[in-house]
C-alpha cells in the first residue's frame, strides 16, 4: 500500500471524535472509543474514522510500528479496527508478530473487530490460515468485481465493485463464514465467531487519499493485473457512492449489531 497522509479533514488524531490515546476511557455521547490501529506514521483511518466519529465513537489511534503499545484489554473500548499497510502479515518484524498475537484480545473478549487488507491478513494468520500471493503473482490494484455469498446476501446488500491495493490474498480460516468473493483472490470478506470481520478490499478511502495512493503507488501499476491511475480515478466516479453507502451500514452492523436497511426481509429470504 502506498504512503498515506492525514491531510483529509476529520481523519487524523486531531479530527472529530479523536481522543487522547493516554485516556482510552474518555468518550463522546456516552460511547466508548474504537481502537484504531495504523501501520505508518502518516496513515489515516479515512472514511472509516469519519463515519465512526459521526456515529459518536471517539477514536483511540495507535501505531505499533512507531512503538505505541496496544491495550492489554478492550474493556474500555467499543471494539477495534486494524487497517492496511505496506508490510506483509508474513514479515518477520517483531511488531508484526506482536500485533498478530495481540488479536487474541478482541477475539477472547468477543469485542467487535474489523480487519482491512493487512488487518484482515493478520487475523487470518492469527487463526492459523495462510497469506500468500497467487502463483502467477497477479495483483488487485484498482477496482474489481465483488460477489456476495449466500451468507453475505442474508446480512446485507453488497457493492458490485470495490477498490483494492494488494498483492497477497488469504485462505478462509477454519470456522469462518465467507461473505464475499472475487475473481483474482477468491476470499474477499468473512466473519468469524459472530464478532470478528475481515475485508480484503478498501472502502475507507476519501478522494484525497485515493489521489495520494495513485501518485505514491504509481510504480506498482506495472504489476500483473494492476490498473492504471486514470482507471482508479474514473472508477471512483462510478463506484464510490454505493461503496460509501455500504460502508456506513456495514459499520453499524459490526459495532452496533444493527440490521442494515439493505438486508433482505425474512419473507424475502424464505421465498428466495
Amino acid at each position: 500500500m502506498p504512503t498515506d497522509s492525514t491531510g483529509a479533514a476529520g481523519t487524523g488524531i486531531a479530527g472529530p471524535g479523536a481522543i487522547d490515546p493516554n485516556d482510552p476511557g474518555s468518550s463522546i455521547e456516552g460511547k466508548r472509543p474504537v481502537l484504531i490501529v495504523l501501520h505508518q506514521e502518516s496513515s489515516s483511518p479515512g472514511r472509516v474514522g469519519q463515519l465512526l466519529a459521526e456515529k459518536g465513537y471517539p477514536l483511540d489511534i495507535r501505531r505499533p510500528v512507531l512503538g505505541q503499545k496496544l491495550p492489554i484489554t478492550l474493556a474500555e473500548h467499543a471494539g477495534a479496527v486494524v487497517f492496511g499497510g505496506p508490510m506483509s502479515a508474513n514479515d518477520p518484524d517483531d511488531f508484526v508478530k506482536a500485533e498478530i498475537s495481540w488479536l487474541n484480545v478482541p477475539l477472547k473478549e468477543k469485542k467487535p473487530l474489523l480487519g482491512i487488507c493487512l488487518g484482515a491478513q493478520m487475523l487470518v494468520r492469527h487463526l492459523g490460515g495462510k497469506v500468500a500471493a497467487n502463483a502467477d503473482e497477479t495483483t488487485e490494484i484498482g477496482w474489481y468485481p465483488l460477489r456476495a455469498t449466500e451468507k453475505g446476501r442474508q446480512l446485507m446488500h453488497w457493492p458490485r465493485m470495490v477498490y483494492h491495493f494488494h498483492r497477497e490474498g488469504f485462505d478462509l480460516p477454519r470456522g469462518a463464514d465467507l461473505l464475499a468473493e472475487g475473481d483474482v483472490y477468491p476470499n474477499q470478506a468473512f466473519r468469524y465467531n459472530g464478532h470478528a470481520w475481515a475485508l480484503q478490499f478498501h472502502a475507507e478511502l476519501t478522494r484525497a487519499m485515493m489521489h495520494r495512493w495513485v501518485v505514491h503507488g504509481a510504480h506498482r501499476f506495472i504489476l500483473p493485473n494492476a490498473q492504471q491511475g486514470r482507471e482508479h480515478l474514473e472508477g471512483r466516479m462510478l463506484f464510490d457512492a454505493p461503496l460509501k453507502a455500504w460502508l456506513n451500514e456495514f459499520l453499524d452492523l459490526v459495532f452496533e449489531g444493527k440490521k442494515p436497511k439493505s438486508a433482505p426481509s425474512a419473507k424475502a429470504t424464505l421465498t428466495a
